[in-house]
């Protein structure tokens, strides 16, 4: 009598073949992929007819106002707005080389040939912040200096979430240690502070960031808007990681210390080699969600008038020239900014996806 086994996946040699598998590897995969299929098969002819077919690519701003397809001659007009914000045309090749170093980055931390992704990440926490200012700001080594109330634009969006995602990691893992403290009162701040600033709203404590805080600075010192803007950010979110850190700490077993003492170990030297390298193995997803918040979070530097990436496309469409120019620059202004700002969050997401598999292997 023959048995007969449960369908498997089939050895394909390539990943396209292995997603296809997948899409369809259960009855509820299966179904769920029809009805995708569906949902795209009524809406995406729609959106490239719309997007590409019925678009106008060219010409001066009135071919946009009977437009009935996109109007990408908005995107064009507003380009190096949108890229740039104010900052200074002879200076803007410090801002190519900074977009070139993120996409350098983050094809590093993609790619499956690249070993050592950990260290990576470290070294673009430590060292990528200060060269960022540096190359930035300038006044140093003959480079010419901007201030930051001239950044704007896609470039303040990665300037902006880069320093507060490097700021806001030490700052949430310092604080979930504290809180695991046996010293009550390092433990009572850690409480208060983490419990604080997870019950503040971003933009309250953006109001308290420019007001309060240079109260609170020696006499002489002068913060600039965004230096304020980047200190609540990185409070405001180095909670949040705090508690991610306390989840991947409480999920290592109590055998993990008792071996580690056994071996003679001091409680600093454990926590360093043994259970801070598991722990972020573990929370690694989840910190990289907080990732993508601090990225879509930046949009309310409006409030205190920096303009990002999103803010530079909305002071465009109040132009009174393009608001003459219907809906249609207005509705290729908003799908532009979703379209990008999903770009940055997939991307953000694969890096995750690739950190769990490389940590997964060492494993």
């Amino acid at each position: 009598m023959s048995v007969l086994a449960a369908p498997s996946a089939p050895r394909l040699g390539t990943r396209v073949g292995a997603f296809l598998w997948s899409c369809v590897s259960s009855p509820a995969n299966a179904a769920m992929t029809l009805a995708l299929a569906l949902l795209a098969g009524y809406w995406l002819p729609s959106l490239v007819d719309w997007a590409l077919v019925r678009a106008r690519w060219i010409g001066p701003r009135t071919v946009c106002e009977d437009a009935a397809g996109a109007c990408w001659i908005f995107i064009r007009a507003r380009w190096s707005q949108i890229l740039y914000g104010a900052y200074p045309e002879a200076e803007r090749w410090r801002v190519d080389v900074l977009f070139g170093l993120v996409l350098i980055a983050g094809a590093l931390l993609l790619s499956r040939r690249v070993q050592y992704k950990g260290l990576i990440g470290l070294l673009l926490i430590v060292v990528a912040p200060p060269a960022t200012a540096v190359l930035l700001l300038g006044g140093v080594d003959g480079l010419a200096y901007v201030p930051t109330t001239q950044w704007g634009g896609l470039m303040l969006t990665v300037a902006l979430g880069g320093v507060s995602l490097a700021g806001s990691l030490p700052t949430g893992l310092v604080l979930a240690l504290c809180r695991r403290s046996d010293l009550p009162v390092i433990r009572g701040f850690a409480v208060v502070m983490i419990e604080v600033l997870r019950g503040i709203p971003l933009v309250p404590l953006l109001f308290l960031a420019m007001s309060v805080l240079p109260l609170l600075l020696p006499p002489g010192t002068d913060l600039s808007p965004l230096m304020r803007v980047a200190v609540a950010f990185i409070l405001f979110n180095g909670a949040a990681m705090a508690e991610v850190f306390r989840g991947g700490l409480q999920a290592i077993p109590k055998g993990q210390f008792e071996a580690a003492r056994s071996l003679g170990l001091s409680a600093p030297r454990t926590m360093a080699l043994v259970i801070l390298p598991q722990a972020i193995a573990i929370v690694t997803p989840g910190l990289l969600n907080v990732a993508v918040a601090i990225v879509k979070e930046t949009t309310v530097v409006l409030i205190i008038g920096l303009y990002d990436f999103f803010n530079e496309i909305l002071a465009g469409l109040a132009d009174p020239q393009w608001l003459a120019s219907g809906r249609a620059a207005l509705d290729t202004g908003y799908f532009f900014a979703g379209l990008v700002y999903w770009a940055v969050c997939f991307g953000l997401s694969r890096v995750s996806a690739r950190l769990e598999l490389a940590t997964e292997r060492r494993g």
